[in-house]
């Protein structure tokens, strides 16, 4: 493994799955399905063929009108036949570039809904990822996938396919009429075809290789500007901006060294086809030119004439070709790995017979639940209690003793590996998601808000609810005076992530939208370690109030926040090791009271 992967893979901590199956550079099914994703706008495809179909006829026809007036009014002298023929062409010409500005405009409209329905699906598709998906993907490669691939994909469809028909059609119409000027020089033109062929073998790997080492770079440069513009926080409070600098220097160094190669490798491959097309016309001139000179040859040179301008027919889209096959490449590779991610299903979804809750009382029970992150190395292990409706269970113990696993396994974020864990006797695998988490709220550590006011990131849970119905949530969580104080009130825009205001605030308003879902099952996941001392206490006293009749799982490292729970549950390396009541745990004096004790002396 490279420096610049292991720089990369350290700053940002996710793991880079540059081992991806490759296909081969052009794969006909991956085009089939590209052309599959056309079928909602068939009207506008088929005006799209026809458009293209009249164009790639009209080109070869305005070099016959021009083939046809040289050899007849001009070489017999008649100019009324050259006039009309050049008002014929002149005609022709007008209606080839109409139909060019009609092709063009169906074909970006085509691959801007097309674009437009597979960025849809990406993200509906995403958004029924389970959390594991979230953790082990860099978010650089997917914000690639809804960017360059998208538009690698946006000029496969609008571009390759339709430019790609009018060019074979051109040549398709011009070797028959070079057949019909004089097979025999045609027969040279043939010549070019297994030239052009060991050409484009020798190209198309290197080609498709490069290509794809330069979007997988450009992926890595992504993820970790991302990465380093979300943790900037970080990087500055710890004088690592050199440091990050180099490290995205190096990936930016390494992205345009692919790219380079990309730009090489087209650079050659172009210019051979070229120069091929130049060689076998030089070669025609010559035997076409002995041909016309020699007696007793048939050839006339009206003849030649003609066959010469249908020549330059022929071999100018070679070069035409050439590009769009470097841009058909382009479109595979990014339509390889949209799909791939498209086909990639999730662990688990919900069942075909699952059900939906209306009425949730709020019982929780865990029956032997184990669950491994990775196979082999099990995160909690036969973990069994009951939570009873309106009970406060408390979940305790050193970081990585799995406190914030129960918690996913509540939120249904994962499955257990095994075990069964039940809401109101259900499975929680027979229960639909949404039905699910409409019944649950959510405050966590990392209080993340989206971008825009207070008032639509508290209505997030419910976005029904009126305003006077956020200020009354505000009202019984006894915060309302620290919200209203902001510049605009609940007008007040949050800035992305809800950098604008303080973390406190942002706690608070994350405390507000989960209350103001009404959920029977409400998980506090450290919810009130962004608050400062006097706002937890007055939080603590509103809370005992709200989560009267709401079954409750508190995860805390300040265990005063936890002293009235209902039951403790103390974890370690994965198993519970003491249950009880604060004051029940205190008197055996173990591994509860040790934790209690070190807070105390903490404080």
């Amino acid at each position: 493994m490279s420096q610049v992967a292991v720089l990369s893979r350290t700053l940002t901590r996710h793991v880079e799955r540059d081992d991806e199956p490759r296909q081969l550079p052009l794969d006909f099914r991956l085009i089939a399905r590209l052309l599959r994703t056309t079928e909602k706008w068939k009207s506008k495809r088929f005006r799209l063929l026809v458009a293209v179909l009249i164009r790639a006829i009209q080109l070869p026809a305005l070099t016959w009108i021009l083939t046809a007036v040289i050899r007849g009014p001009v070489a017999q002298n008649d100019p009324a036949g050259v006039c009309y023929g050049a008002v014929a062409f002149a005609a022709l010409a007008i209606s080839t570039q109409l139909v060019m500005h009609y092709r063009q405009r169906l074909a970006l409209e085509l691959g801007e809904a097309v674009v437009s329905d597979l960025r849809n699906q990406l993200f509906t598709h995403m958004q029924r990822m389970p959390m594991r998906w979230f953790h082990t993907n860099r978010i650089g490669r997917v914000i690639s996938r809804m960017t360059s691939d998208m538009e690698d994909i946006r000029i496969g469809v609008q571009e390759v396919f339709y430019v790609t028909i009018v060019q074979f059609i051109q040549m398709g119409i011009a070797a028959a009429a070079m057949i019909w000027y004089d097979w025999s020089l045609f027969l040279i033109v043939l010549g070019l075809a297994p030239i052009i062929w060991l050409i484009n073998r020798h190209f198309h790997h290197r080609l498709s290789d490069a290509l794809r080492n330069m979007r997988e770079s450009f992926s890595r440069v992504t993820a970790t500007l991302v990465e380093s513009v979300v943790g900037i926080r970080v990087t500055q409070g710890f004088v690592r901006q050199q440091e990050n600098a180099r490290v995205f220097r190096d990936l930016a160094t390494d992205h345009s060294r692919y790219n380079t190669r990309v730009l090489k490798t087209q650079g050659t491959f172009l210019p051979l086809l070229e120069m091929n097309s130049q060689i076998f016309l030089a070669i025609l001139l010559f035997v076409g030119g002995y041909r016309v000179l020699t007696p007793g040859h048939s050839i006339q040179i009206g003849d030649l004439v003609g066959f010469f301008f249908m020549a330059n027919l022929f071999f100018s889209p070679i070069s035409i070709l050439g590009n769009q096959y470097n841009q058909a490449m382009t479109a595979m590779a990014g339509a390889e790995r949209l799909y791939r991610l498209l086909d990639t299903e999730p662990e688990w979804t919900d069942r075909a017979d699952a059900i939906d809750l209306s009425d949730v009382e709020g019982r929780v029970d865990f029956d032997k639940v184990s669950l491994e992150y990775e196979s082999g190395r099990p995160v909690l292990r036969d973990i069994t209690f009951s939570a009873k409706p309106g009970s406060v269970i408390a979940l305790v113990g050193h970081t990585g003793s799995g406190k914030s696993s129960i918690i996913n396994l509540v939120a249904r974020f994962y499955l257990p590996t095994s075990g069964t864990v039940r809401l109101d006797g259900v499975d929680i695998r027979q229960v639909r998601g949404h039905s699910l988490h409409r019944h649950m709220g959510i405050v966590q550590q990392q209080n993340f808000l989206f971008s825009g006011t207070v008032a639509e990131n508290i209505r997030f849970s419910r976005p029904e609810a009126t305003d006077e119905e956020l200020v009354t949530v505000l009202r019984k969580l006894d915060c309302e005076d620290l919200i209203t104080s902001l510049p605009e009130g609940l007008q007040t825009r949050v800035g992305e992530g809800g950098a604008s205001i303080s973390a406190g605030q942002r706690q608070l308003i994350c405390f507000a939208r989960a209350m103001l879902a009404n959920p029977a099952i409400l998980i506090l996941d450290e919810a009130t370690s962004s608050i400062d001392s006097a706002t937890e206490a007055r939080l603590q006293t509103a809370l005992e109030r709200l989560l009267k009749g709401r079954t409750a799982f508190v995860v805390a490292h300040r265990l005063s926040t936890i002293r009235n729970a209902t039951e403790v549950l103390v974890l370690d390396h994965g198993r519970i090791v003491e249950r009880g009541s604060h004051d029940h745990l205190m008197n055996l004096g173990r591994v509860y009271a040790g934790l209690y004790e070190s807070f105390v002396r903490q404080r």
